[in-house]
């Protein structure tokens, strides 16, 4: 299974593709709290957090600093398996023990974690045995077809592939092409999640 984990893109596509789901997602979920896919650009100096939260109790956490990248992942039906994080290379040791990535007594959670420095040539992994997988499975994949299946299945709504690939391809956003994924919403509602997001005007 980290031969799935280091399927990952190179980092810039990673950072496209989290942007890109957490605006897709603002647009589907104007409520935040419902949304799967978020995307922090102004969470720290120099730092930038993509989240994932299915509401039932899995999480993942991915940040990109200067230093790299480093990420992890929680699946509610594995045992916590924190020792993961102790392959964690020292110079993203500061986000292991970070409160928002914690559980809610502060102890580290994770079933995988995953890094990736500005200057390696591929993607180190820790992971536990049934250690979520899954959880990545759309970010690896990492096609507006697979968000458009996700989709469509989550919202429970029709999701235009036109419009998921306008958005994959980080296009500034039209009135038509918001109006096609939630009707009556306009690209002037969506300013706060654009701003939060980084995404291109």
């Amino acid at each position: 299974m980290d031969e799935m984990m280091r399927g990952l893109p190179e980092i810039q596509v990673l950072r496209d593709r989290c942007r890109a789901m957490a605006m897709l997602d603002a647009i589907l979920s104007p409520d935040w709290e419902s949304r799967y896919y978020s995307f922090d650009s102004k969470w720290g100096e120099g730092e930038e957090v993509a989240s994932m939260r299915t509401g039932s109790g899995d999480d993942w956490f991915i940040v990109f600093s200067g230093a790299g990248v480093y990420g992890r992942g929680f699946d509610h039906e594995a045992p916590n398996a924190s020792q993961v994080l102790q392959a964690v290379p020292a110079v993203f040791e500061m986000y292991v023990g970070e409160p928002a990535f914690a559980d809610h007594d502060g102890s580290p959670r994770a079933t995988l974690c995953f890094w990736r420095e500005a200057t390696d040539a591929e993607w180190g992994v820790s992971v536990a045995d049934h250690g979520g997988h899954g959880l990545f499975e759309l970010l690896i994949e990492g096609t507006p077809q697979a968000y458009q299946r996700w989709a469509e299945d989550y919202y429970e709504t029709a999701v235009g592939l036109a419009e998921v690939e306008h958005v994959y391809a980080l296009r500034p956003l039209t009135p038509a092409v918001v109006a096609r994924l939630n009707p009556g919403l306009e690209p002037a509602d969506l300013e706060g999640d654009i701003d939060e997001i980084g995404y291109p005007r």
